[in-house]
């Protein structure tokens, strides 16, 4: 991501992230301008033409801080990435946005391998992330008492299936556990699950 990038990255949250997601949880553009001065090649876009299509972030976090497993904030000091450790050993994925026009078509992918050869190229112990889980509110309404951990579990064996969980599975992550009151998020239940790849 460059400069020229910002307005176009900016404008694709919302194509991606709809309500019901809390629009105050939506980069802008001071966040990822803060993004690019602490760790630019952890910013990442496919651009069509000079559209942005798609987008991801990463900051680098300490191995404490992995083990951790706290929330969002805690984990990556909000949205200006004030917990970066530029001796981290983990790149740490904070979000990827793919216009829901291009989604299906390998852009995503294009993005994690870029975040994949990072990893190696910075002689990083891992790629990781707390994915959101948004099919779990519309599967807790037709299953009475399941849980957020249940969901994540049943996803995580082949017996379900999550918009997002499900593709960084099949991308070689392995999931982990769920780390419950991760970030204000409904479709989710405030969790996420916890997601590590190996290089």
């Amino acid at each position: 991501m460059m400069d020229q990038d910002l307005e176009g990255a900016v404008a694709l949250q919302t194509a991606c992230f709809p309500p019901p997601f809390p629009s105050e949880l939506l980069w802008q553009r001071g966040h990822l301008e803060q993004h690019l001065v602490r760790f630019p090649q952890g910013q990442l876009v496919a651009v069509l033409g000079n559209k942005v299509i798609a987008s991801a972030s990463c900051c680098l976090i300490s191995e404490s801080n992995w083990q951790r497993s706290g929330d969002w904030d805690s984990t990556v000091g909000g949205p200006n990435i004030e917990n970066h450790d530029k001796n981290g050993t983990t790149l740490y994925g904070l979000d990827i946005s793919v216009h829901p026009d291009w989604r299906g078509r390998g852009v995503a992918r294009s993005l994690y391998q870029a975040r994949f050869a990072l990893i190696q190229q910075l002689s990083l112990v891992r790629f990781g992330t707390a994915c959101r889980l948004p099919g779990f509110r519309d599967a807790a309404t037709k299953t009475i008492g399941l849980s957020v951990k249940q969901y994540s579990e049943e996803v995580a064996s082949g017996a379900r299936s999550d918009p997002t969980l499900t593709p960084l599975l099949r991308l070689g992550c392995r999931y982990l556990q769920v780390i419950e009151h991760y970030m204000l998020d409904y479709e989710s239940d405030n969790a996420a699950a916890k997601l590590e790849r190996l290089p």
